[in-house]
């Protein structure tokens, strides 16, 4: 709220001397009868009456501020900003494939790299941030949105059991992700366009080569970060062995070289992490990529907010009247 006459408020300076009258002169111009002896009646306690004999002048104060911020006409209003803000666009493309339940990561990949990924999204606020998902097949998770809890709800709902129910085949489709996120980038406008690939294994499925998609992504002006998770050797992986399931020694083969080849091919970088730790700062490095700058018009729309004070005045003044003229009226 502002107040376009901010000089009214100068009014509110009647108040000192008006409170300096009421203190030193004001209790005394009150009726009063005179008595021989008025010790009986200094025991006598005091009544509600007496007590709120001072509450008329308040309100009268009350009303007269209100009346004065009326004149100095506040107003409110809408605002749409005009800034500059620096922010690109970025697709996710992870893997969900069921080799990403290995617990060399802490508790293991895929809750690993939904948690780093989450911390991310939360620390780019001004991105267009969208997500893929991929084993044996490829869909979008999530489109493009500047709704960023909306797409971390998403995130946080993506389950490697998806291939394993059979609602996509299992596997690992790098061509494929890598090819979906491309496409959604396709349309962008703005000067940075990258992708985020995030793959514990190799390609082994899909109709698209990583290469081909690559090659692609370069086409398009899209920078593709790529990031190999898992340990050097083996990890740990859950499986079903005579009915209970125990944390089983696998190994770990990642595609580096297919990684790298992603990322030279279109200016971008290939990370490896072996640890949560590792995977954290991964994602901090790319948050240091340049950024684009984009520019918000701003519009400002105003309003009258007079109402609530003439509402607050109307109401002091007509409880002050009630107030003198029956409970606490003075008899002459």
């Amino acid at each position: 709220m502002e107040f376009i006459d901010k000089g009214y408020f100068l009014l509110l300076l009647l108040l000192i001397p008006y409170i300096v009258w009421y203190v030193k002169k004001g209790r005394h111009t009150m009726p009063s009868l005179r008595f021989s002896n008025t010790s009986t009646y200094n025991k006598l306690p005091k009544t509600i009456r007496q007590r709120l004999v001072w509450l008329p002048d308040l309100l009268r104060v009350i009303a007269f501020v209100a009346m004065v911020c009326i004149l100095a006409r506040p107003q409110s209003h809408n605002t749409w900003g005009k800034r500059t803000t620096e922010g690109i666009d970025i697709m996710l493309a992870m893997d969900v494939s069921t080799s990403m339940l290995a617990k060399d990561l802490s508790p293991n990949r895929i809750e690993a790299a939904k948690n780093v990924a989450t911390e991310f999204i939360s620390g780019r606020p001004d991105d267009n941030i969208g997500l893929t998902i991929f084993a044996g097949e490829s869909f979008t998770q999530c489109p493009m949105t500047t709704d960023h809890q909306t797409l971390i709800n998403m995130l946080q709902n993506v389950r490697t059991d998806i291939a394993a129910r059979g609602l996509i085949e299992d596997g690992t489709a790098v061509g494929m992700g890598l090819a979906n996120a491309v496409g959604r980038l396709e349309k962008s406008k703005t000067k940075s366009k990258i992708v985020i690939l995030l793959t514990d294994g190799s390609n082994n499925r899909g109709d698209i080569s990583p290469i081909t998609a690559a090659d692609i992504a370069k086409s398009l002006g899209i920078r593709v970060y790529t990031i190999g998770v898992g340990t050097n050797d083996i990890a740990y992986y859950p499986m079903t062995v005579g009915g209970i399931v125990q944390d089983v020694k696998v190994p770990v083969e990642i595609d580096e070289e297919t990684l790298k080849k992603i990322a030279e091919t279109t200016d971008g970088h290939y990370y490896r992490a072996t640890n949560t730790k590792e995977l954290k700062q991964i994602y901090k490095d790319i948050d240091k990529l340049e950024k684009t700058k984009l520019e918000a018009k701003k519009y400002r729309k105003f309003y009258d907010a007079y109402l609530p004070f003439a509402i607050v005045a109307f109401c002091m003044l007509m409880l002050e009247l009630i107030l003198r003229t029956t409970v606490l009226k003075r008899e002459p």
